[in-house]
């Protein structure tokens, strides 16, 4: 992530001194959570988006993750391939079991518009090699075509995203475990030389055979599971990589995981969002259970839970993207579904405050308040109330009127530099209160 200068020196110290310390005790799936995600950010600026073509997804604050392929069939989560040392001959007998009965990314697609999600993003190629579409550049004719399946499962997706009016992403990792050479690049060079082509050649399928793409996710640039996404720049070439993909694509939205910087950031995983607002455009990308990947079993993240670290994003000018796993047969899971829909009716409530809007104007406090705006209203998150009264500093314009948005009493009034709220306790929304402050 990217944060203010003044914060990174002591706290940015301290988190790296903590990582490297428990480093030694962290599987590789867990290291990949940890790594930075922003990439060189000398490298092609000219790639970047203007703001006029980010506005939509800055606007659109919450998206929908699918993390789907052979490993929903184990159930053991997106890693087992690795994580279990399944050697790449008996992992791939697992394409012929992959018939999905009951894949319908329409029923997707209307789960997560009711989620109240303005784009979702599928995994069209993970870390095991295997490609959901019919891919001639696929090595070993690893894909949907040549599995049970035997048809193109990205089409549909694609057409079902849009068909809901949402924003269609595809997800694309280069790494693939089946190549030696992703762990000893220069070692084997003929290896590497095949790894590489595969990804340029796959890369240009998505890119050029369903029409409009509005995201692409990159991931597992990293090469050997160590370093960032940065430090593989040199094999990957990410500016030539990402050039292709600006010519199939002009106007698609970037994430910074192939080593180029991208055109927003990414921090990923559960945990609380703090600091203050930050200066890039950036995402928080989270599963509801406890793998990305499907397993049948383990806690799923509450509405609650999920409609918090929405706001902390949306304060701080980040989105949030929520993961699903469905199993083998396509079915998102019964708890993932009904998280989804509870965030859809608390986004229907108070989805004015959270769309289309930007952050600010008064720097959030953590586990306090932030503050969105749009137009002449100001937003205000309350995350907890200390005391009866909550005390916020001056606006930049004079506050005319407060509006409770859960539908109950609101005071408030204007003190010395600043103003003071109140809100009686059966009025407070759940797990946020909003008050919307109109201004002159």
């Amino acid at each position: 992530m990217i944060r203010r200068r003044s914060l990174l020196q002591g706290a940015a110290a301290a988190t790296m001194i903590a990582r490297a310390s428990v480093a030694q005790t962290l599987t590789d799936e867990q290291k990949s959570a940890l790594k930075p995600s922003n990439a060189d950010p000398t490298l092609a600026p000219d790639l970047l988006l203007p703001p006029k073509n980010m506005a939509w997804w800055r606007d659109a604050k919450f998206g929908v993750f699918v993390h789907w392929g052979l490993y929903a069939i184990p159930g053991k989560g997106e890693w087992h391939m690795f994580a279990d040392k399944v050697p790449a001959a008996e992992y791939a007998k697992l394409a012929q079991e992959f018939n999905p009965r009951h894949y319908d990314p329409t029923s997707w697609a209307r789960l997560a518009k009711d989620a109240g999600a303005r784009y979702m993003v599928l995994t069209a190629r993970h870390h095991d090699g295997f490609a959901l579409w019919n891919s001639p550049a696929s090595y070993g004719q690893f894909d949907a075509m040549h599995a049970a399946a035997h048809r193109d499962l990205v089409a549909p997706f694609v057409d079902a995203v849009r068909g809901e009016g949402l924003h269609v992403g595809l997800y694309y990792s280069p790494l693939d475990w089946r190549f030696p050479a992703y762990f000893r690049p220069r070692e084997l060079p003929e290896n590497a030389a095949l790894f590489k082509q595969q990804t340029y050649r796959q890369v240009e399928e998505l890119m050029s055979r369903y029409g409009k793409i509005d995201i692409l996710w990159w991931d597992g640039g990293w090469l050997a599971h160590s370093g960032t996404d940065a430090d593989a720049a040199w094999f990957w070439e990410p500016d030539k990589l990402n050039r292709m993909v600006r010519r199939r694509q002009p106007s698609i939205v970037i994430n910074p995981r192939s080593g180029w910087q991208g055109d927003f950031d990414v921090e990923e995983g559960p945990a609380p969002i703090t600091g203050p607002i930050r200066r890039r455009p950036w995402e928080k990308a989270f599963s509801l259970s406890r793998a990305w990947g499907y397993t049948p079993d383990g806690d799923v993240m509450t509405s609650d839970q999920v409609v918090r670290l929405l706001v902390d994003a949306v304060i701080r000018n980040g989105n949030v993207i929520a993961n699903v796993g469905p199993d083998k047969d396509g079915v998102i899971g019964q708890r993932e579904t009904e998280t989804l829909e509870a965030v859809g009716r608390w986004l229907k409530r108070y989805g004015a405050a959270i769309y289309g809007t930007r952050p600010g104007p008064i720097e959030p406090v953590d586990g306090l308040y932030g503050t969105t705006q749009k137009g002449k209203s100001v937003f205000l998150h309350i995350l907890s109330w200390p005391s009866e009264e909550l005390r916020i500093p001056s606006l930049p314009a004079r506050v005319v009127k407060a509006n409770n948005l859960s539908g109950g009493a609101v005071t408030w009034k204007a003190t010395d530099g600043g103003y003071t709220i109140s809100v009686p306790e059966a009025a407070r929304g759940r797990p946020v209160t909003i008050i919307e402050l109109q201004t002159a």
